[in-house]
């Protein structure tokens, strides 16, 4: 298959365009739109992140062929992840990283079940759409290695983003 040539390290945020008007009235209109919305993977057990654009549809590497289920025992001896949500928006001197919140995420890849609060998904990422910060449950290695990866990524941003932000991840 063509996708395992591709390099295991994704760096970039995919920015998805979903305009719900798209030049035509009616149908869709008022609908949320997804647009410069990224979801970061970090592997908690190997300290990775990297940009997925599957999990916006729960198809990322890590959910595929996973039964999640909202308990906890069904996952036991599975591998922690946390999905983040990354929006950005402009302000006058530039993109920055708007919205930033994390979301719990388990997988037993021999079990083939997982643990994941769909609604919980579902809000943080209107959260993070709606400009908010939400990552002070995070474990702190994680909020380490996300915060490393957002600057790394993209120092500009990264300057630019609100105080809070570089605060909530320990940085600074």
């Amino acid at each position: 298959m063509a996708n395992e040539e591709k390099p295991k390290q994704k760096m970039g945020f995919t920015i998805i365009k979903n305009d719900p008007t798209d030049g035509h009235k009616g149908f869709g209109i008022g609908s949320l739109s997804l647009e410069n919305v990224s979801p970061v993977i970090i592997d908690v057990e190997e300290g990775t992140a990297s940009v997925e654009i599957g999990a916006m549809h729960a198809r990322s590497d890590v959910e595929r062929g996973i039964k999640f289920t909202v308990d906890r025992a069904d996952s036991e001896g599975g591998k922690p992840y946390w999905l983040v949500w990354v929006t950005i928006d402009h302000k006058e001197d530039g993109p920055y990283y708007a919205g930033v919140t994390a979301c719990e995420m388990v997988v037993n890849r021999e079990k083939r079940r997982g643990y994941k609060i769909l609604a919980d998904h579902v809000n943080k990422m209107d959260k993070s759409m709606k400009r908010q910060i939400i990552v002070e449950h995070m474990d702190a290695p994680s909020k380490k290695v996300l915060a490393t990866f957002l600057e790394q990524l993209n120092p500009e941003l990264w300057k630019r983003s609100e105080e809070q932000l570089r605060q909530d991840l320990f940085v600074e």
